[in-house]
């Protein structure tokens, strides 16, 4: 083994073992009960509950995703994203964090979204809690995959070994700390990660423009491509067989398409998605002192802000550099990699790395988690078996948590995954199911039960036909999944609930009791 991998493996396992310390540390407190374990007790400050947030919001995708997404077909559709991220994220914090932390603790102390519906809704039938439950699962469970995808393809690549055996053996590392230490060893260490995801970007963006000889000589290369640095046009790859064409050592594109307003909405609409990411509303549900939320809500948007931003140029700065190297959409997804590795020494390259390390790290571990809660809590404890005590449910959390893992693992086989699209279809999946009756259920008093329902399964069901069957027919019909299913979902919402008796007096008088909540007190 040379000296450069050793290096790489000594910087990986430095981080690796500070995490593992994390999860050990909060093993004890984990495993004194159900709501330790799987919400921490509601005990997180204001600092942590922003970074765990972002951090496990923000997954490969953001090292891997979208920069591979910037250096294939250049700035238009990554920009887009990012900026709808960025409103997302601002708007989630700004409305829903508070009343949302206050109507959890309030409607039955709900520790998971699930819960949260139920409780919300009063439910003797427990329809709406399955329901949530069984699409946390189907959609975590793809998310999780793709997290373990983008471990893999990182050890794989920077070892130089087989994708599968990498894979796994990340898998293996983050279930070992997750199953340890549940809620407050991934949200303790979510802050670490999203500390090191910050810095790693940051890094490697200022080394990329002083490599690539300054920003003036970035843009001059990048506008020379059709369409690769335009905010209403999309660079086109020319491929044969999946692989760009090279001639005379340069990438062959052709004609740069157009980027206009529907496929701006579109892409826009990626920041409906954070009104139904459980992994961030869970964080909100989390925190100690709600009125602490608006530095979270500071905190947050700036370290998305300028997380989004330089992944996006990262991404340009890399076909600058880098034009032949990466001649796929999957292995563009590798420019992160190709270049922390090519800037600096190897100890600091694979410090540097354990960004990527970090990003899926924290993405996946709440994904499990939560997963795992929706079945254990909401469908074992809240229908199959409501006599299990709170140990049982806990050793049930721990049992699913492995066999879900399991499940991402066979997904994630497939090494030529693009962690993009994957992550996109898991991303609208939860927004249109979540999202419309989330926002719903906190500012609208007339929304009833039936209406939530009917709301929840058009969003996810949308998701899913658009994607598979509507999509595939371009034109018009070529859209983000998302904003369809979210717009179906609020018009049901809206229909069902004024065409069904309208919510009991226990349930408004709840509603107006989070309405009116003195925060002060």
């Amino acid at each position: 083994m040379g000296a450069d991998k050793i290096q790489y493996i000594v910087a990986m396992t430095v981080y690796m073992a500070a995490v593992i310390v994390i999860g050990f540390s909060f093993a004890r407190k984990a495993s004194e009960s159900t709501k330790n374990y799987l919400l921490g007790g509601r005990s997180l400050g204001p600092w942590v509950t922003a970074m765990a947030a972002e951090a496990s919001d923000m997954s490969g995708y953001l090292l891997m995703g979208v920069p591979g997404l910037a250096y294939w077909c250049g700035l238009g559709e990554a920009i887009w994203t990012g900026i709808g991220l960025l409103i997302g994220t601002y708007l989630n914090w700004l409305f829903v964090a508070k009343r949302l932390r206050t109507y959890s603790s309030i409607a039955g102390d709900a520790i998971t979204i699930p819960d949260f519906f139920s409780n919300r809704f009063k439910e003797n039938k427990k329809i709406i809690l399955s329901i949530a439950a069984l699409f946390i699962l189907v959609f975590f469970s793809v998310y999780a995959a793709s997290c373990f995808v983008a471990v893999g393809r990182l050890f794989s690549t920077i070892f130089d070994t087989a994708y599968i055996p990498m894979m796994l053996l990340g898998a293996v590392f983050v279930v070992l700390y997750t199953f340890i230490g549940g809620f407050l060893a991934e949200s303790a260490s979510d802050f670490m990660q999203g500390i090191i995801m910050f810095m790693a970007l940051v890094v490697v963006l200022v080394a990329g423009v002083g490599h690539a000889g300054g920003i003036s000589a970035v843009i001059e290369n990048a506008q020379t491509i059709p369409g690769f640095f335009e905010f209403f046009g999309v660079a086109q790859p020319e491929v044969a067989k999946g692989v760009q064409i090279v001639s005379a050592s340069k990438p062959v594109f052709g004609e740069a398409s157009s980027f206009g307003p529907l496929l701006i909405i579109s892409t826009l609409s990626w920041g409906l998605g954070y009104f139904g990411m459980p992994q961030v509303l869970l964080k909100f549900m989390a925190i100690k002192n709600p009125s602490e939320l608006k530095t979270s809500r500071r905190v947050a948007t700036v370290w998305c802000a300028i997380s989004l931003f330089a992944a996006v140029f990262i991404g340009i700065i890399g076909r600058n550099l880098y034009p032949i190297d990466l001649l796929t959409p999957s292995d563009s997804e590798n420019i992160f990699i190709l270049m922390s590795s090519s800037f600096f020494p190897p100890l600091i390259a694979g410090l540097v790395m354990a960004g990527i390390l970090a990003a899926t790290i924290s993405s996946s571990d709440s994904y499990l988690l939560i997963a795992a809660s929706a079945f254990s809590k909401n469908l074992y404890h809240g229908i199959l078996k409501k006599e299990a005590s709170d140990k049982q449910v806990l050793r049930m959390s721990r049992i699913t948590l492995l066999v879900i893992a399991v499940i991402a693992a066979i997904i994630a086989l497939e090494e030529d995954s693009v962690i993009f699209k994957v992550v996109s279809f898991a991303w609208a999946g939860f927004g249109a199911t979540f999202g419309p009756i989330m926002l719903f259920s906190l500012f609208w008093k007339r929304v009833t039960r039936e209406g939530a329902i009917a709301g929840m399964v058009t969003g996810g069901l949308t998701v899913i036909i658009w994607k598979l069957l509507v999509r595939p027919l371009g034109g018009y019909f070529d859209i983000y999944e998302l904003l369809p299913a979210f717009a179906l979902s609020c018009l049901l919402i809206v229909i069902v609930s004024l065409c069904t008796d309208e919510p009991s007096q226990e349930i408004q008088e709840e509603f107006d009791k989070v309405k009116n909540y003195n925060y002060s007190s």
